[in-house]
């Protein structure tokens, strides 16, 4: 009897040059972050318009800015555990139905109360797509270059936003704000159909929730391009699943401090992130530039964040992940801060606002490559989801302190100072987290 074929699926992964499907796989989840962060990002570039047309003053308009962001909140803490539990296709399509029918819903409010409803549950969705879209594509990536990869991918969240200001630059002079969310909600709809049927299941999560070793072999081989033998079984070092995946899974066998080392760090480059992109428009706007201009400015930041992320990722395949993405932090906060000693008019402001995005967006896309790595595949992306919902909590913060900050009066260069500060957290706090990576490999080499 000729033996059976017996594959680790990490291994098999890590061992083949990457087939035109998994290239395939990469882009499907750069578009789906692509249309992420442009619907995130949407109402930083229409703020000014609707705050306009509906009379309504910066303060108050914060809950509507910040709406979103609970919902994102809520939509990656959930999510998570619901696609470690039911599988990563299922939870990341229902994702983008979610937040494409809601923006689209939003070009209908006519109030600011319909509009922070519809932006929670938008948020839902768009809560949900990044993480569970991320930790797919991570589990289909060979290791040499994971964090390229998945940085690439995540570079589509960037891409989104700052093509969402070139294109309420481009609509709303002559639809209205109201065709920038019909735009941005139309997309991810149409893109639905598609996504069911190119998009698959992580192979490693069907072999820990003990999928029958045919139907992992139809996935992985389609994937890879690979035909395996009838009757092959695939293995993991990774235990199946006996359990109900658990939040506890992230602050157990010495996962905890790096769980809150990345939730710190999340955190704060989030916080830079909103307030910069969601009220620079409006800063921008009141030094008496046209909001078209203003769209095309703050959306620098995140064209910059594109190129940094890619610059970020092929750095981390090379040198220390944690010292790459602490040092682009720490740039960001110099550059950062550096915005507020120059006025709004100024000729460098584009120039300093693409260099805060190439570093501050770089680094935080990294920290998306780099936190798959640091879960087992039964928490994967319960950990991933995680991080992205407690780091929201931070884009709430942002987007109301903003807000309140400007309604107090102060400068804006009190405003860029004081997110120098969230920056240097952010750079200390990824840094630390080499003791707790160094810390679990310690114990799984002891205990093995």
């Amino acid at each position: 009897m000729e033996p059976v074929e017996s594959e680790d699926i990490k291994a098999f992964i890590d061992a083949r040059k990457v087939s035109a499907y998994q290239w395939l796989v990469l882009v499907l989840c750069f578009w789906i972050v692509m249309m992420d962060g442009l619907d995130t990002a949407v109402m930083g570039f229409v703020a000014p318009v609707i705050m306009h047309d509906w009379s309504v003053g910066r303060a108050a308009f914060g809950t509507v800015m910040s709406a979103a962001m609970v919902g994102l909140a809520i939509g990656a803490l959930a999510a998570g555990p619901a696609a470690d539990r039911f599988g990563r296709k299922l939870v990341v399509i229902g994702s983008v139905f979610c937040f494409g029918v809601f923006t689209v819903f939003g070009s209908l409010a006519d109030t600011p109360t319909q509009l922070v409803v519809l932006r929670f549950l938008t948020g839902l969705g768009l809560g949900a797509a990044m993480p569970n879209s991320t930790t797919l594509l991570s589990e289909y990536v060979p290791s040499r270059s994971r964090s390229l990869l998945l940085t690439i991918a995540v570079t589509g969240f960037n891409f989104g936003s700052g093509a969402g200001g070139f294109v309420a630059a481009s609509l709303i002079p002559r639809f209205g704000w109201h065709s920038v969310f019909l735009f941005c909600g139309i997309l991810p709809i149409a893109s639905v159909p598609l996504l069911l049927w190119l998009l698959p299941e992580s192979a490693q999560h069907m072999l820990v929730r003990k999928t029958p070793s045919e139907r992992i072999a139809i996935t992985l081989g389609r994937v890879c391009r690979h035909t395996f033998d009838a009757g092959a079984q695939f293995t993991s070092p990774e235990p199946a699943v006996t359990a109900r995946v658990s939040v506890r899974m992230l602050f157990v066998d010495g996962y905890a401090f790096s769980t809150v080392m990345l939730w710190v760090t999340y955190f704060m480059g989030l916080l830079i992130v909103y307030l910069l992109t969601g009220w620079l428009p409006t800063l921008i706007k009141d030094a008496g530039m046209p909001v078209e201009r203003a769209a095309a400015i703050t959306g620098m930041f995140q064209l910059g964040g594109t190129m940094g992320a890619v610059v970020v990722g092929f750095a981390m395949d090379r040198l220390d992940r944690n010292a790459v993405i602490g040092a682009a932090y720490l740039l960001g906060g110099v550059f950062i801060f550096a915005l507020g000693t120059i006025t709004l008019e100024a000729s460098l402001l584009p120039i300093f606002v693409a260099s805060a995005g190439f570093c501050i967006s770089g680094a935080q896309t990294g920290l998306n490559a780099l936190a798959p790595s640091c879960y087992p595949t039964r928490a994967r992306a319960t950990g991933v989801s995680w991080m992205l919902g407690i780091g929201r909590l931070g884009g709430i913060l942002g987007s109301l302190f903003g807000g309140a900050l400007l309604s107090l009066g102060f400068s804006v260069a009190t405003v860029f100072s004081v997110l120098a500060v969230p920056a240097v957290i952010a750079a200390l706090a990824i840094v630390t987290n080499r003791i707790a990576v160094r810390y679990i490999t310690a114990s799984v080499t002891g205990n093995t």
